[in-house]
């Protein structure tokens, strides 16, 4: 029954998830999931939290189908859940962040060195970690732009239904975001200077 439903619009899988048709949810989740996935991995950088978090994302979707709006592409209704989780997994991890740091001093010991290791291999890894850590620095409104434009290469249209935005912010927040992703790559890593 599915092979008919790859035929059938995102309206139509919608309709049909909203009477439990479970073989319709199946569908939209194969349409997406992959899209959805490479959107929050990009977005947190972490690919195990990415694929609980891409979970998430289809199971608060499935839930809220009936404020899914039929005249707009399932593919941005689904970003835009995808795009909250990610903010709200951020949070969290701040939250998190704070009481690990508030540790006693008698743990310290257990905290990993974050030297470089001696490979080739790590060099390319620091670099990736370099240039993730400058995407990370940047403020939300622009490290999502930069994301979904630049990476993951969603239309200049389809960004700003996503982020509720005109097209020209979204323009505006892409430049914005490379020039300020080029001055922080440019700066000397604080492990140089140190």
């Amino acid at each position: 029954m599915s092979a008919d439903l790859s035929q059938c619009s995102d309206q139509d899988l919608a309709a049909f998830s909203r009477v439990r048709r479970d073989d319709a949810y199946r569908e939209l989740l194969r349409r997406y999931k992959t899209g959805v996935y490479r959107l929050i991995v990009k977005q947190i950088g972490d690919a195990d939290e990415a694929l609980d978090l891409t979970q998430e994302t289809f199971v608060s979707g499935f839930s809220a189908l009936d404020r899914y709006d039929g005249d707009r592409p399932f593919r941005t209704w689904i970003a835009r859940i995808a795009l909250n989780k990610c903010r709200d997994w951020a949070r969290r991890r701040k939250v998190r962040a704070f009481f690990s740091r508030a540790l006693p001093l008698e743990s310290a010991h257990q905290v990993a060195s974050d030297g470089p290791t001696p490979d080739s291999a790590a060099t390319d890894k620091r670099e990736l970690a370099r240039v993730r850590g400058a995407i990370d620095q940047l403020p939300p409104n622009l490290r999502e732009v930069l994301l979904l434009r630049g990476v993951d290469e969603v239309s200049q249209a389809e960004t700003a239904v996503i982020l509720r935005v005109s097209e020209k912010t979204v323009e505006t927040r892409l430049y914005r975001a490379r020039t300020k992703l080029r001055q922080l790559l440019a700066e000397p890593s604080a492990s140089a200077r140190g």
